[in-house]
């Protein structure tokens, strides 16, 4: 006998509606059993409590990125002394490490490279990149990449970060004697223009235009990421999609990607242009005239893996968004806080000034390498301010295989946090941690020091490739602003709010004072001639 439509419809929707419960009810069982057998593995490492079946200590965690973050410190200064820490995210554990010795047993090994499952909440950002992929695709793309970082490049980059400095400098000087006024955003556009630049090989002139829709969409995607890293009821795609985050994410996501798009295009159009012009040149010398900086797109798009295959347009995209990414708002953030730590510690900025005074004295010339090497107290100023505020301060492995930790056996599949926030305070090595002491970092006091209690650009065999190129910006922009301006800051340490989204940053920006240098006769539009 045929069913009428109507009761065929209505047998059809309590079939689906009954796998679908099915299929929730394994997952459920699964994620339970999984619980168990790892609680049951992992039950005598201390962990954080309350935690509840399935949705672990998620409940605990403060939804806003600065609330969260006081609790990170909390637990890592009330869990000092313990050899490890464990907290569950949902159904799955994590182990929290912020000592020496149990840090070097995941970082050393060329076995722990995959990173966290919380990278996932990347991907449609940032794909398979250098920072998010594993295996022999980032085996791969490290070899490939790792010379577009050669010291010879980076002679090429530092003009860039010159000028763009001077223009930095340009833009603050509106502000010479005048009210306290929020330096990060003019911070966050000069790191921007310096990364398109060096990266993409485009001008923007984000420093000329403060409404910088690629600056806010970082930003909102930064908070985003992070929220839903903690949330374990945002991770399935279908329901991210329809919530309100999840829309404002794909938004983003819009404007990001739209941006490096637009620029391969562009680049890519321009370089079969100077081919054809290089066919038709009657003039060697005339192409001389002409040579353009190399940008790491040119390198992207000239280089090949070790099957002497080219990137695919896809391979390149997520590479740039990934130098954009770390290259950005990491230094942005680095800066900052040295500004703010120079501002708050007038003694070690008379320092600073010594020694541009040693270095440079009343020339008004351009920095140059040989300049940079001598800095060596603003260098030691730098990694001080990495080691109290890291700009990326936690980040995340995933064990592929059993491992033993303090004499702790930690299973397979296990997420582990490391926190180089909690590990650069450690008093041990670094005695009243919470002192700015750019000394720390002289060569006779730093030769001893553990090499895996410092870790700012992460360590061992997946550490941050572009170190070199972070450190040379953040000296360049630090020497250009202090040649011209004594810094002074009213905000107090208690008053400068630490946000944690995917980089540790000022919640409500880093107010200053500028006061013009009175052993500085030079001056910025002496610097741009």
């Amino acid at each position: 006998m045929a069913l009428d439509s109507g009761e065929f419809f209505f047998r059809w929707a309590v079939g689906a509606a009954s796998a679908l419960a099915l299929l929730a009810a394994a997952a459920v069982s699964f994620l339970a059993l999984r619980n168990y057998r790892q609680w049951k593995e992992m039950k005598a490492i201390p962990e954080i409590r309350p935690w509840y079946p399935i949705l672990g200590n998620s409940l605990l965690a403060e939804s806003d990125g600065e609330g969260f973050w006081k609790q990170i410190i909390y637990f890592s200064e009330e869990f000092r002394n313990m050899p490890l820490l464990k907290l569950w995210i949902g159904p799955f554990p994590h182990l929290i490490l912020y000592h020496q010795d149990t840090v070097e047993v995941i970082l050393r090994s060329s076995a722990f490279i995959e990173k966290s499952s919380l990278y996932r909440f990347l991907q449609p950002w940032l794909g398979t990149g250098l920072l998010t992929s594993t295996g022999e695709k980032w085996h791969s793309r490290r070899k490939m990449l790792t010379p577009t970082f050669h010291f010879t490049i980076l002679v090429e980059f530092l003009e860039v970060m010159i000028e763009q400095a001077n223009i930095l400098v340009q833009n603050l000087e509106q502000y010479l004697d005048k009210d306290p006024f929020n330096c990060s955003l003019y911070i966050a556009l000069c790191t921007l223009d310096i990364i398109c630049e060096t990266a993409m090989g485009k001008n923007i002139g984000a420093q000329k235009n403060k409404n910088s829709d690629y600056v806010k969409a970082v930003e909102s995607m930064s908070d985003l990421i992070h929220h839903r890293q903690k949330s374990p009821w945002l991770w399935p795609n279908l329901l991210y999609r329809i919530s309100g985050e999840g829309r404002q994410h794909y938004m983003n996501l819009k404007i990001l990607h739209s941006f490096t798009d637009k620029v391969i295009e562009e680049k890519v159009c321009k370089i079969k242009q100077q081919e054809q012009y290089q066919i038709g040149a009657a003039s060697s010398n005339h192409l001389r005239k002409h040579k353009e900086r190399k940008a790491f797109l040119d390198m992207l798009l000239n280089a090949r893996d070790e099957d002497g295959k080219q990137l695919s347009y896809a391979g390149i995209r997520e590479e740039v968004d990934t130098f954009m990414f770390e290259g950005h708002d990491t230094t942005a953030a680095a800066l900052s806080w040295a500004i703010y730590l120079l501002a708050r510690h007038p003694e070690i900025q008379r320092k600073v000034h010594n020694e541009l005074d040693e270095v440079f004295g009343d020339s008004d010339h351009h920095i140059t390498m040989e300049d940079l090497k001598k800095l060596r107290y603003l260098e030691c100023v730098i990694k001080e301010a990495l080691r109290l505020f890291p700009s990326v301060p936690l980040f995340g492995r995933i064990l592929n295989e059993d491992c033993y930790i303090r004499g702790y056996k930690i299973p397979k599949g296990t997420d582990v946090i490391i926190l180089p926030y909690a590990l650069h305070r450690d008093p041990d090595n670094f005695p009243e941690p919470e002192d700015f002491r750019p000394e720390r970092f002289f060569p006779e006091n730093s030769a001893s020091r553990h090499p895996y209690s410092y870790i700012p650009f992460s360590a061992g065999p997946r550490n941050c490739i572009g170190q070199r190129f972070a450190l040379l910006e953040e000296k360049t922009i630090l020497a250009t602003i202090f040649r011209h301006f004594w810094i002074e800051t009213k905000q107090k340490c208690e008053d400068v709010h630490m946000v944690a989204e995917l980089i540790l940053r000022p919640s409500k920006g880093i107010w200053i004072q500028l006061k013009k240098r009175p052993t500085c006769n030079s001056s910025y539009k002496k610097l741009q001639e």
